[in-house]
């Protein structure tokens, strides 16, 4: 299987893109004390390099994540040490008993297991259900359809030893979205270049939420994490297991 968000990459996402984790991570709590879960076991897919799992544990909660990059998860285990790190992919990761199980920044998006489709996404939902314990509570985000409206996109962002170009297009017709990532990071003197392609699934929020009914959640939709706005075309989701079978 392709390597995805190698070592350099995985340290400019962490020093360069925390804003996403570290902002929702507020609202996330939230919603878990509103839920009456204030302990216990938080399963993370895709939990990059630890950000929400460093929160959570501050709150008192233990975690469990899981990401299919071997570099995130080698920041995560030096960030929380106190929390357990598996290395894998979230759709075929073997979900324990827990409280909760959070996703945050698009996971469930990515095409990285040449195995994830619709059907690989039900089948997590339905781990994910039978894992919860009752009125335990998924919360996780999407990117929907209308990321790139119009051609390609090309962007920049740039830190003091860093620098990442994406370029984004999306094929309207297969809701699939493709990012061409093209980094440098400051080695010594010069400038180390690595280069990703990432494809995501865009999911329409109502096929989603059907699907998890169909599970047996009880589903709510939200634009944001508490006060953390999500980007354009995202969207939250809260499912709730409200039946103990």
């Amino acid at each position: 299987m392709q390597e995805y968000y190698k070592e350099d990459l995985a340290f400019i996402h962490d020093v360069g893109y925390s804003d996403y984790a570290l902002k929702s991570a507020p609202g996330i709590l939230e919603i878990l004390a509103e839920n009456n879960i204030r302990e216990g076991l938080i399963v993370d897919l895709g939990c990059g390099s630890g950000l929400s799992a460093q929160e959570f544990t501050k709150a008192g909660y233990h975690v469990l994540g899981i990401d299919i990059s071997e570099a995130m998860i080698a920041i995560a285990r030096a960030r929380v040490p106190n929390a357990e790190f598996r290395i894998g992919s979230l759709f075929e990761a073997e979900i324990p008993p827990c409280n909760a199980v959070t996703s945050i920044g698009e996971c469930l998006n990515y095409l990285f297991d040449p195995h994830s489709d619709r059907q690989t996404l039900i089948s997590l939902f339905q781990r994910i259900y039978s894992a919860l314990t009752p009125l335990g509570v998924f919360i996780f985000d999407i990117a929907e359809p209308g990321q790139v409206t119009q051609g390609t996109t090309k962007g920049f962002t740039e830190g003091e030893d860093w620098v990442v170009l994406v370029e984004k297009e999306e094929n309207q017709e297969q809701s699939i979205l493709t990012r061409r990532i093209i980094s440098f990071r400051k080695q010594g003197e010069h400038y180390r270049r690595s280069d990703e392609i990432h494809h995501q699934r865009l999911y329409q929020a109502t096929d989603i939420a059907n699907q998890l009914h169909q599970v047996g959640f009880q589903v709510q939709t939200m634009r944001s994490y508490g006060q953390y706005s999500l980007p354009k075309a995202h969207l939250a989701f809260i499912a709730r297991k409200v039946n103990s079978q």
